[in-house]
């Protein structure tokens, strides 16, 4: 009496049998007709071009590493969605770089808009989380990184109505912060 094994094993040599058949003659070929080895032309290549002129390579010194032309810069604008990114030298200064941060902005119609497009109104950072913001003179080649964070300067106004931009930092702004939230840890001792 045949097992499911057994009838299993049949079925499966009767379809691979169909199979070749149903392949071969897929192409509207029958295996017996078709030609025994087919030869695929080829075109016929020189390998070697210039056999005559030899081929020499120079090894250059490790010290002599490869100078970079053009630097690709993203550039994050508080508020933004997005980075702008900017082609730039490495030979530029960082307010070039903010200066061509802002051109592009301008340029993209991005959102928000900026209260300002003066280039000293910005400051740029490492990032949204670092508090010291990078020197107007410094080189880009310097600085060691391609990403970047621009935010505004506070603006605030004279006696007389001027406007005026602060030169206090992002880091004297967390200082006063500190300050003020150990007045709350002693509260909290107290507390306790």
């Amino acid at each position: 009496m045949p097992t499911t094994k057994n009838n299993r094993r049949g079925q499966e040599s009767i379809r691979k049998g169909k199979l070749s058949e149903k392949s071969s003659s897929f192409h509207g070929r029958i295996p017996t007709m078709m030609p025994a080895v087919q030869q695929l032309r080829r075109p016929k290549t020189l390998p070697d071009l210039r056999p005559s002129q030899a081929v020499s390579l120079t090894i250059s010194p490790p010290e002599a590493k490869p100078k970079l032309t053009k630097l690709l810069l993203n550039v994050t604008i508080q508020g933004s969605v997005g980075a702008v990114q900017v082609v730039m030298s490495p030979e530029n200064t960082v307010a070039d770089l903010v200066a061509a941060a802002i051109r592009q902005y301008l340029k993209e119609c991005r959102r928000p808009v900026l209260p300002t497009t003066n280039p000293s109104g910005f400051d740029l950072h490492y990032s949204q989380f670092s508090l010291e913001s990078l020197e107007k003179e410094e080189k880009l080649m310097e600085l060691g990184s391609r990403n970047f964070f621009l935010c505004g300067k506070k603006v605030e106004l004279n006696g007389g109505g001027d406007r005026t931009t602060s030169s206090s930092s992002c880091s004297k702004e967390a200082e006063k912060a500190s300050k003020t939230g150990i007045q709350w840890l002693k509260f909290m001792d107290f507390m306790l």
